[in-house]
């Protein structure tokens, strides 16, 4: 089958890392019959917008609307002020297109250092499944300052909070943000956790929350995944604080199957995830609509200070698009990328810095490629 791949490189490394990703894919391609790629890159990130003022069009949106996948370097630029990258195409992208659901595969691979004492590829392989469109990246908040009683009492009704404040002064100002969780949000990232449980033989959900403090967000979320928990008899359930689950990742991570979480602390977790498994380099992430289109990246960013230095660890990338050949329903090639990934990772012999070699971004990729052609 031939699949439609946007492929959005960004800043900083993402044009080397995508660079690398997209020669595995053509090689897994060129050794699976009837499967074929085309790539249609797109320009945004911080060059485009700060040439363009220009984010993501919606001329734009409409023609990633007709690819299969979204393939994503990383987004970041000092020149750029902090957010507008991220929301504007990062954000805007996941909510359009209603990705749903963040997938993190927390895996160590073997000849991969872990920076827990005694544990190896056998203690850490779970999966964190996040909420990718509600909580507090709905972007709801705003400010309250000055003698302004009416912004006061919307902020008061927003918060279902009696307290007394003098609103003298901009020095009395008061900042808000508001998480949002809804039913329907809540339901369709646990199910797809419980069926993931399945589909993965990992039958055991954890979930994670916050609900002994904010209690009405997260009180709906534990009622929803309790409900929808006795729909799945046959896996293992429990519920996690959000402080004590980072504290039981460190010490026992090989209790971990499958993870559920909101999204502010699935975002949180996952980056504790990628050190479990040897670093950022090796950490890839799916944004996924099940009946959509998803987007893939690795989940480090652009590290401007090493751009156009050919010395980021592309395997992460590569994972990423690992992910999203499974995702397309193309396991079997899946299935090879991460053989070769291995295979490259157990020699130790083609490291990049990160993983304590001295090999470039393209020597990797060509490493993995040169796996995938061997197994051909």
């Amino acid at each position: 089958m031939k699949h439609k791949i946007a492929v959005i490189p960004g800043d900083g490394i993402g044009p080397e890392v995508i660079r690398e990703g997209l020669k595995v894919l053509t090689a897994v391609a060129d050794s699976t019959p009837a499967l074929s790629f085309e790539f249609v890159e797109f320009p945004y990130g911080s060059e485009h917008y700060l040439k363009t003022g220009e984010l993501v069009p919606e001329g734009g949106l409409k023609e990633l609307s007709r690819a299969d996948a979204i393939y994503l370097g990383a987004l970041g630029d000092p020149r750029v002020k902090p957010g507008v990258l991220e929301q504007g195409i990062l954000l805007k992208l996941r909510f359009y297109f209603e990705q749903y659901i963040n997938l993190r595969p927390i895996k160590l691979y073997p000849g991969v250092p872990c920076p827990l004492k005694g544990k190896g590829p056998e203690h850490v392989d779970f999966y964190v499944v996040r909420e990718n469109t509600e909580d507090f990246y709905v972007g709801i908040g705003g400010r309250a300052g000055g003698r302004s009683e009416a912004r006061l009492e919307v902020l008061r009704s927003i918060y279902h909070v009696k307290f007394d404040l003098d609103i003298e002064s901009d020095r009395d100002e008061i900042a808000y943000q508001v998480g949002v969780i809804s039913r329907k949000g809540a339901e369709r990232a646990i199910r797809y956790a419980f069926e993931l449980a399945l589909r993965k033989n990992k039958k055991r959900v954890t979930s994670v929350d916050k609900a002994n403090v904010l209690t009405h967000v997260y009180g709906l979320w534990r009622e929803v995944f309790t409900s929808i928990s006795k729909e799945y008899p046959d896996v293992e359930t429990e519920f996690a604080f959000v402080d004590a689950v980072t504290m039981w990742l460190v010490k026992n991570p090989e209790w971990y199957r499958v993870i559920v979480t909101p999204n502010m602390f699935g975002d949180i977790i996952t980056d504790l995830g990628a050190m479990i498994q040897g670093g950022l380099g090796l950490a890839p992430g799916a944004n996924i609509n099940p009946e959509g289109i998803s987007m893939f990246e690795p989940i480090h960013g652009s590290a401007p200070k090493y751009s156009g230095k050919n010395v980021a660890n592309p395997l992460a990338t590569i994972l990423a698009g690992q992910m999203m050949l499974e995702q397309l329903g193309e396991q079997k090639a899946a299935n090879v990328v991460e053989r070769a990934v291995i295979g490259v990772l157990g020699e130790g012999k083609v490291l990049t810095r990160d993983l304590g070699g001295s090999s470039s971004t393209s020597d990797v990729g060509d490493a993995v490629v040169a796996k995938i052609k061997e197994m051909g």
